[in-house]
């Protein structure tokens, strides 16, 4: 399968790529503009499944400052069987308010009622700008819009709608053992591992067993594998809907090979990203303290620009790693230990190994570098 690009990403065998645009079969999906984003760009998406009993599993963000929209996810969704999801890009609906979970509801209603099925089976997500109130009636009026424009081959209008500061659109059909997969994700910035790290929806006519713990075990190996900038996104939203349509199981694998290479993507597409490595810490005491060195040096600036300039500066590495491991009695982390070289060449994706002697544990991030054009934009944000 070609889809699976990145030499981290282990792909199922005897699978095959096929036209992103079309969903699984089952689904429909539409992307419209609202106004949201201005400029004509599409910012509402809409995506339906026509089987009533469809199963889905859903994560959310941990994050305290939850948006409006995972606030509903929470209290009024069925996690297990949800049909749809309504979703604008161009505003994040957090840190709104009551104003701001009325509006949502209101999304989620709207949806509701244009195709016909129970409210808690409507998930909503949004993202965007924090902190600005919602022009719900514009959003509504792209609801019903996007209900009449919904297609089996609408995944690539979809994928568009979601998209903030995203260079590209991310989506994905492929299919193994007579089962098929689809999906559609955006991120670029406010990535940070921590369940979900941005917005992400899957669908298949596959059958997992437990969905839910499917799609726990591949954004463990995934979205919670990645980092952009360090924070942690108060809208982070990943769905995965299965209709078992097939009559088959879920391959093993693909669904974990399919959201480690979206999830790349969502690194390589970081706010003026050039390039994405991969930290790996072993023989860590515990995996606590794998997971603390390689984050801290996987969110380090000085060695994200050292990235960037191409600078193989493994002091910074182990200035880092030291730093995860103030107070501890640890042997000096110097340049026979750290492998930091290939930070020098060109290649788009770097490989940083730091073994701590400390034992058996280990645990890895990928991550991107940090540019001027990230300090720009986001200077620039709102």
């Amino acid at each position: 399968m070609t889809f699976f690009r990145s030499r981290w990403v282990a792909a199922p065998s005897g699978g095959e790529e096929l036209e992103p645009a079309q969903l699984a079969p089952g689904f429909r999906a539409a992307g419209v503009a609202c106004g949201l984003k201005g400029g004509g760009e599409t910012d509402v998406g809409l995506l339906a499944c026509d089987d009533a009993n469809a199963r889905s599993g859903l994560l959310l963000t941990r994050n305290a400052s939850a948006a409006a929209a995972v606030r509903v996810c929470r209290e009024q969704c069925d996690a297990r069987a949800v049909r749809a999801a309504v979703v604008n890009s161009g505003n994040a609906n957090a840190a709104t308010g009551e104003r701001g979970y009325r509006d949502a509801l209101e999304m989620r209603d709207a949806a509701s009622e244009a195709l016909g099925i129970d409210q808690r089976a409507v998930a909503v997500a949004e993202t965007g700008a924090i902190g600005v109130p919602l022009p719900v009636d514009d959003v509504v009026r792209g609801i019903g819009t996007a209900a009449r424009a919904l297609a089996g081959s609408g995944a690539a209008d979809f994928a568009g709608a979601i998209m903030t500061t995203d260079r590209a659109p991310k989506l994905c059909r492929v299919s193994a053992d007579g089962v098929t997969l689809s999906a559609q994700a955006k991120g670029a910035g406010m990535i940070q591992p921590a369940y979900a790290t941005m917005l992400c929806f899957v669908q298949t006519d596959g059958e997992p067993s437990d969905p839910r713990a499917a799609l726990s075990h591949a954004v463990a190996s995934s979205f919670e594998r990645i980092s952009v900038d360090g924070q942690m996104s108060t809208n982070d939203t990943v769905l995965l809907q299965a209709t078992g349509a097939s009559g088959r199981a879920l391959p093993e694998g693909l669904l974990d090979a399919v959201l480690l290479q979206l999830a790349l993507e969502i690194v390589a597409d970081g706010e003026g990203a050039t390039r994405v490595a991969r930290v790996e810490v072993t023989q860590a005491a515990t995996q606590d303290e794998a997971e603390r060195v390689a984050r801290a040096i996987a969110n380090s600036p000085l060695v994200k620009t050292a990235l960037y300039g191409r600078d193989p500066n493994w002091g910074r590495i182990a200035q880092a790693a030291g730093m995860a491991l103030a107070g501890e009695q640890v042997e000096e982390l110097g340049p026979d230990r750290i492998d930091a070289g290939e930070l020098g060449t060109d290649s788009g994706e770097v490989e940083i190994a730091v073994p701590l002697g400390r034992g058996d544990a280990s645990a890895h991030v990928y991550f991107s570098d940090l540019t001027p054009e990230y300090v720009e934009l986001n200077a620039e944000m709102t």
